[in-house]
């Protein structure tokens, strides 16, 4: 059967059960756009408003749902502004394929409109990039994308699309999606672990990484329960494990609890599954011996890319394997003896209880207090909540002072990028319906992707998005006051009527001033079949839960030009 190189594409996805993609329209793939709306009610292409935003969304769908998240954007432009995303899934460990349309082949090389060289752009953020040469070509490099994308650790791809490519008819087929398979740990690895555990006396679980199967999520919560470990999770991690069960002990990220540094400086045994011994996971390179004092600590790395074996820590056991079979091998065969576990009994309650106390909030300056708030929502939430959330201070509340339990998720990214929570909160609905999805947004972190109350609309994907208004960058005022004290540049923000511009795209929308009438705003928003934003006012001199700009200046540590 003879087809266009953009029909053979949309054919080589459905083959490999895409059901849905998220993209901007552009002139370089016509032949695409084209192919799609002949396949309409089977893959379902999502038209965003800007191309960071859709980006944002592959890589949440992906998160999200535990297959490859798919993306198209148009050349030059539509590739820069989608590069956000591709480095998003980067650094979040995450399958996606981003599919970008290029000049026809005898115009490259000439400076064409909107030409960008692939290779050398994209080269430091992904796992592979390539440009496909021919149509015959399609369905050999739709496939390899795939399977580069989920195997090992997982990550992006991207493939160039020239237009006269997919203009190009072809009589070649779809290839069936090539099988991968998740590297197994081996009896040995798996024993070392267990001799490891099996010395130990304060011993911890630090999980982390992408890649991970609701099974491979079930084995982990076996072994921890099975060897009563107590869990840290990583950066941003946090439904990786149940937070409300006793074993749980916090999260190694930004602005890292001192109980949780204590936990992973105390420990004479860290067992790191899947995780990357990074800038958040190590303290700023403060623990595990990254700032070369000597431990005396015992570590296991298990992760499934050789490259991150002494990359920064140095083990003294590897296991070179996927998350989920790990997990499910630990569990059966890594867990030491009932008389060996009884030796840490006390320094998992210890921990658990350290950790809980990092829940407790001191009173927050102005009339709406946060700490209250959160508190309330840590029993007001369903149990299968959904929580997305950008960069910026405001994403403490979310990821410091709300527990996951086992049906919650938590999707933010691991990069820091302002933006990503409102267009992660719109995949997830368009995966699934039925859930609660709650946006956290600080007022410069929503203001970076807002037009994406667009496509919500437009999707009926609509979320509840709290936008938390300090009229501040707070991030970066707090380093600006903690270096330069009283030296504010350029962090004031001057914002709109957020919830004019709500009401304006059709969604429910309140302004709430003080803390008591949050709890009954809140109500409202769950009620209401149009979505709900919450435009909260906080103030402006708090700048994260337990520093105000008076203390910020008290700290200060004057800058080397001062």
């Amino acid at each position: 059967m003879k087809r266009t190189g953009g029909r053979l594409l949309v054919d080589c996805l459905l083959e490999h059960g895409v059901d849905t993609a998220f993209g901007v329209p552009g002139e370089s793939y016509l032949a695409v756009l084209d192919a799609l709306y002949e396949s309409s009610e089977r893959l379902r292409y999502v038209s965003c408003r800007q191309e960071g935003g859709a980006s944002f969304m592959a890589e949440a769908w992906a998160r999200f749902t535990g297959r490859v998240g798919v993306c198209f954007v148009t050349r030059g432009p539509g590739a820069a502004n989608a590069s956000i995303g591709v480095h998003t899934a980067d650094q979040s460990s995450t399958p996606m394929v981003l599919f970008v349309g290029q000049v026809g082949r005898l115009h490259r090389g000439l400076e064409a409109f909107q030409e960008v060289e692939y290779r050398s752009f994209f080269d430091d953020l992904v796992k592979w990039v390539v440009e496909v040469a021919e149509p015959d070509d399609l369905p050999r490099v739709v496939d390899t994308a795939f399977t580069v994308a989920t195997s090992d650790r997982p990550g992006p791809v991207v493939v160039a699309l020239p237009e006269d490519v997919l203009r190009d008819t072809t009589s070649v087929e779809p290839l069936p999606p090539s099988p991968v398979v998740e590297r197994q740990p081996s009896a040995a690895d798996v024993a070392a672990v267990r001799g490891l555990l099996s010395a130990a006396e304060r011993p911890v679980l630090l999980v982390g990484g992408g890649g991970w199967t609701d099974g491979g999520r079930a084995a982990l919560a076996d072994f921890a329960e099975s060897a009563d470990l107590p869990v840290v999770v990583s950066f941003r991690r946090h439904d990786l494990f149940d937070n409300t069960v006793e074993r749980y002990v916090g999260e190694a990220g930004v602005g890292m609890p001192p109980a949780v540094q204590q936990t992973l400086e105390c420990a004479d045994v860290v067992l790191a599954l899947n995780c990357r011994f990074g800038e958040m996971t190590t303290g700023v390179y403060t623990l595990f011996g990254t700032d070369g004092r000597i431990t005396g600590q015992r570590i296991v790395h298990a992760h499934p890319s050789t490259f991150e074996f002494g990359k920064v820590v140095t083990a003294d056991v590897t296991v070179h394997a996927g998350p989920n079979t790990t997990a499910a091998a630990l569990a059966v065969d890594g867990v030491p003896d009932v008389a060996d576990l009884a030796r840490w009994a006390d320094w998992r309650v210890e921990r658990r209880a350290a950790f809980e106390a990092t829940l407790d909030c001191p009173p927050q300056l102005g009339d709406l207090d946060l700490g209250v708030v959160t508190a309330w929502l840590r029993h007001r939430l369903p149990d299968d909540v959904v929580v997305t959330n950008g960069a910026g201070n405001f994403s403490v509340w979310p990821n410091k002072f709300l527990l996951y339990g086992p049906n919650a998720r938590l999707l933010a990214p691991q990069n820091g990028t302002m933006g990503y929570g409102l267009p992660a909160a719109v995949a997830v609905l368009l995966a699934d319906p039925t859930r609660t999805v709650v946006c956290f947004a600080g007022d410069g972190d929503f203001q970076m992707n807002l037009q994406e109350l667009g496509t919500a609309i437009q999707a009926d994907a609509r979320p509840i998005v709290l936008v938390v208004d300090n009229s501040s960058l707070g991030t970066i005022r707090m380093h600006q006051e903690l270096h330069h004290p009283g030296r504010v540049s350029s962090t004031d923000l001057v914002n709109p009527d957020f919830c004019a511009i709500a009401a304006a795209y059709g969604m429910y929308a309140e302004r709430v001033k003080n803390t008591d009438g949050f709890a009954p705003a809140f109500e409202r928003a769950l009620e209401s079949p149009t979505g709900a934003l919450l435009h909260l006012i906080t103030a402006t001199d708090q700048l994260n839960p337990r520093l105000t700009v008076a203390d910020a200046r008290i700290l200060a540590v004057p800058a080397i030009d001062d």
